[in-house]
């Protein structure tokens, strides 16, 4: 079978929606003949790449038996929602051309963000025929309106509302990532609708295997942020919790990640001597980062709820290490948490306190902290292996 897989992201982006669609098409071309259209990889730097910044505008690579055909898109240093729109637009008028290199094609599986990729998609169905499937790995217009880059009321946001329908609506079937999404997602598109999920390959973020990490302190309590420093996170209550974590001598807290973000974070605990910042790590030195810290934490903003299902929450468990997450009561994440026991979930106003008393408790019972951590990596190894869910996809999409 001929796939063409549309992905902004791909590797060697190792994390975000390019690790997924990577391991997707690899995956796929074990047993398929599949191609990407992609751009050149920045993520999640906002730069792109040093080793594709002299390539020339097209490119293209054989990457593990998958044939990539690329872009050099616009990439904004500082994206703001308004660069955002540029960039999809010129990656957009760009993979045009990578379009009309498909010579054959059966399925064609669009990722998105970006949501105008659909459009490259049916040129694809259009012209060489095939199945269209759109995946949503973010609702990027939601996301936007709730982390306040748009407002939530006009013009705007009616005409971007009623264009992402028209277009979702083009689709022979869309899946996304959780069971929230898919309710969302079901209100958007008359198309049908599937649940395809993130998953974690466990034999590689594994502590059986994990080595000592010389990032942490031995003689603390490490608890660690890794991953997008971005607008869907509230840094503000980041910035709280750590000036809180000063009162516990024991504790140390380490920020380590890329993003819109960074600059600005960075330099807000750049005084704090309880809280460290590190660029990110690749994919091969993660699992050596996630099994030796302590506690996972993820701060999310309390008007995000639905629009993501973060996948860094997967490592997070399959670590065997508890992780405090905060969000929308009406959470995912806390769902999973419950059903799981491996892990704590936080939504109210006095959760910076009910966060404190928790971490002192996990400090002063380490069986208990193991326990958790447990848990967890038992529940991801169940419900979301990479094997299982990747299977599940390419049997009901690929072989009816």
């Amino acid at each position: 079978m001929n796939i063409t897989i549309i992905s902004n992201n791909y590797y060697p982006e190792d994390s975000g929606i390019g690790l997924y669609s990577s391991g997707m098409a690899e995956f796929l071309a074990k047993k398929h003949n599949v191609k990407v259209i992609s751009a050149m990889p920045y993520y999640p730097q906002w730069e792109i790449y040093s080793e594709y910044k002299n390539k020339p505008t097209f490119y293209r690579e054989i990457i593990n038996n998958v044939e990539v055909l690329r872009f050099k898109q616009y990439t904004p240093k500082k994206p703001t929602f308004l660069k955002r729109i540029f960039q999809m637009c010129h990656f957009f008028i760009g993979s045009i051309v990578n379009v009309f290199k498909i010579k054959k094609n059966d399925v064609v599986i669009v990722v998105i963000p970006f949501t105008i990729s659909i459009i490259l998609g049916r040129l694809v169905k259009l012209f060489k025929g095939g199945k269209l499937i759109v995946h949503v790995q973010d609702f990027e217009f939601d996301a936007a309106f709730e982390t306040g880059l748009l407002k939530k009321t006009g013009l705007v946001s009616k005409l971007i509302f009623h264009i992402e329908r028209f277009l979702l609506n083009r689709a022979d079937t869309v899946s996304t990532i959780s069971y929230g999404m898919l309710k969302k997602l079901e209100t958007k598109t008359t198309s049908s609708t599937s649940y395809f999920p993130n998953w974690i390959d466990y034999s590689k973020i594994n502590p059986e295997t994990s080595k000592p990490n010389k990032l942490f302190d031995p003689s603390k309590f490490n608890i660690l942020y890794s991953g997008n420093i971005g607008a869907k996170q509230d840094w503000d209550f980041f910035i709280d919790f750590v000036i809180a974590c000063q009162e516990i001598n024991k504790v140390q807290v380490y920020l380590i990640g890329e993003g819109a973000k960074r600059e600005e974070v960075v330099d807000k605990i750049k005084n704090f001597s309880n809280c460290t910042y590190f660029p990110p790590v690749c994919y091969e030195e993660l699992n050596d980062l996630l099994c030796n810290a302590d506690l996972h934490i993820l701060f999310q903003k309390s008007t995000v709820v639905d629009t993501v299902m973060p996948s860094k929450i997967l490592g997070m468990m399959a670590s065997a290490k508890p992780s405090i997450v905060t969000g929308h009561e009406e959470s995912e994440v806390k769902h999973n948490f419950k059903i799981s026991n491996g892990g704590f979930y936080f939504y109210d106003e006095n959760k910076l306190n009910q966060i404190m008393t928790k971490i002192n408790h996990l400090i002063e019972s380490p069986i208990n902290s193991v326990e958790i951590g447990n848990n967890a990596r038992k529940f991801i190894i169940k419900k979301f292996s990479m094997e299982k869910i990747l299977n599940n996809f390419e049997n009901e999409n690929l072989n009816n």
